[in-house]
């Protein structure tokens, strides 16, 4: 696989109605990048949080937006078995055009969306188009057509449009649902064929918890791990079905010792150092490489992550009140200290590994071992998930839906399926991952019907929650915990 960056410099404009008084010209934009973050780095729009700034900006999002550059594509660039264009994170309605050819539309700011460029694009110069559809007009329009309702302080009609539900208001932030592409572009060459992802599933032989006595002078439980076994399945996609592939994986050890697959494809690790979460012992990470490999050894893929080895779930056994609800890391009951993770910034741009980095540190500093994803915001680049990695902060991963009354149909289901599968995909690696939780407050709110649903509405909540999302979860990641809302008992109101 070969990839060829694509952020940087592009140029934007403003179709339509400008509440700014900027003119239809271009201006220099930066990608990722935002409308909001290009006009204030160029000075052309006021701090949208001071004030009432926050109203004007929001009548900005009445139009639509135009991200242009220049594309060059080589004759050996287009030779390739697949090329694809791929962004990473488009915020949120989007048509991509090559030229005057329209590539496909976007309209989940959760998924990445990919475009076959092969058999369409010619060598030279290309024009590569991105025009960004008003949010506040869409979900007026959706709105009118079936009533869907959320969360009072948010803007009506927001639960239709799969994009960081706060950014239409919250009773923590304001109303400023930016526009833009927020995260990497790249052009992906593959030969032959690609690794999606890799699934790593964890055989510990443990000891039962022991009383040990910690460094900080107390009584702690304990436990030794004597082996881990290790399985991989890569998840591959193939362009040519014509050659023979195989898959070699090397695991590497803290201090570097590198371990390589037996012959039933497992690595054994003995004497395992453990992952636990802050408070309870060291964060040692490991090193997984995967390489996809052709019939003649030449490398066509790589896949390379950091895994903590531990066991993970919620123990949800009864207790004398009921039954209890304790994360469980390497068989012992965490008391869980933490808080919830909201988005930095309306302004995504400016959410950056260091910010991010600094937040978290301050949350281990305060003795944090839990941070819980909130399900109204986005999914958080990689880097947060590495950081709490390192940290030892386990990570309550709520899917992104809040507060709301969903419509499903064919299509939404589709989509959320695709977003939810992407993500798990993306994240399941991570040490730091504690939990799938489907949603924010929605089985109480739904069970009252605080957001008035139609009678399809309440049971399509049961269908999404309790149907089709804890399949993706167990068909994605089958070795973790899904649970489907907070609070929740346990589902089915």
């Amino acid at each position: 696989m070969r990839t060829v960056d694509l952020c940087g410099e592009w140029k934007l404009r403003i179709l339509g109605e400008n509440v700014y008084g900027i003119g239809p010209e271009f201006m220099p934009a930066r990608v990722p990048g935002s409308v909001y973050g290009t006009l204030l780095e160029l000075g052309k729009m006021p701090d949208p949080y001071y004030r009432d700034n926050e109203l004007t900006a929001l009548r900005l999002m009445e139009n639509d937006f135009e991200y242009v550059r220049s594309l060059e594509l080589t004759r050996e660039m287009l030779d390739w078995d697949a090329v694809l264009l791929c962004f990473e994170g488009l915020d949120t309605l989007a048509d991509i055009y090559l030229d005057d050819t329209l590539l496909g539309r976007a309209d989940d700011m959760h998924r990445v969306w990919e475009y076959s460029l092969k058999g369409l694009a010619r060598p030279g110069v290309s024009r590569l188009r991105v025009v960004l559809r008003s949010p506040t007009r869409y979900i007026r329009q959706e709105n009118e057509k079936i009533y869907a309702g959320g969360s009072h302080e948010a803007m009506e009609g927001y639960p239709h449009l799969r994009k960081a539900h706060c950014m239409f208001g919250w009773d923590w932030g304001p109303r400023l649902p930016d526009a833009g592409i927020f995260r990497r572009v790249s052009l992906k060459l593959a030969d032959c064929a690609r690794l999606e992802s890799v699934y790593v599933t964890q055989h510990h032989e443990m000891s039962e918890p022991a009383e040990k006595p910690g460094e900080d002078g107390l009584t702690h439980l304990w436990v030794e791990d004597k082996r881990v076994r290790l399985e991989f399945r890569p998840d591959v996609e193939r362009f040519r079905k014509d050659e023979t592939l195989s898959a070699e994986v090397t695991l590497t050890s803290p201090e570097g010792r590198v371990y390589s697959q037996g012959e039933d494809g497992s690595i054994v690790v003995e004497d395992p150092k453990l992952w636990w979460p802050n408070g309870y012992g060291e964060q040692p990470l490991y090193r997984v490489c995967c390489r996809l490999l052709g019939q003649d050894g030449r490398e066509l893929d790589r896949w390379e992550r950091r895994i903590g080895l531990r066991t993970v779930t919620m123990d949800t056994r009864p207790d004398p009140w009921g039954q209890q609800f304790a994360h469980q890391v390497n068989g012992v009951d965490l008391f869980a200290m933490g808080a919830d993770y909201i988005p930095e910034d309306n302004l995504l741009s400016r959410v950056t590994p260091e910010r991010t980095r600094r937040l978290l540190e301050d949350c281990r500093a305060a003795h944090y071992n839990c941070i819980r994803v909130w399900g109204g915001g986005y999914y958080p680049d990689d880097f947060f998930f590495d950081i709490c990695d390192e940290l030892g902060l386990l990570v309550w991963q709520d899917l992104m839906f809040a507060c709301s009354s969903y419509e499903l149909d064919e299509a939404f289901e589709k989509n959320i399926s695709v977003e939810a599968a992407e993500n798990i995909r993306r994240i399941r690696h991570h040490a730091c991952l504690g939990l799938w939780c489907g949603n924010n407050e929605m089985e109480t709110q739904v069970f009252e019907k605080a957001w008035k649903p139609s009678q399809k509405q309440f049971y399509d909540y049961i269908k999404i929650f309790e149907y089709i999302l804890p399949k993706i979860v167990k068909r994605e990641d089958p070795n973790a915990f899904y649970w489907p809302s907070s609070p929740s008992s346990g589902g089915q109101f």
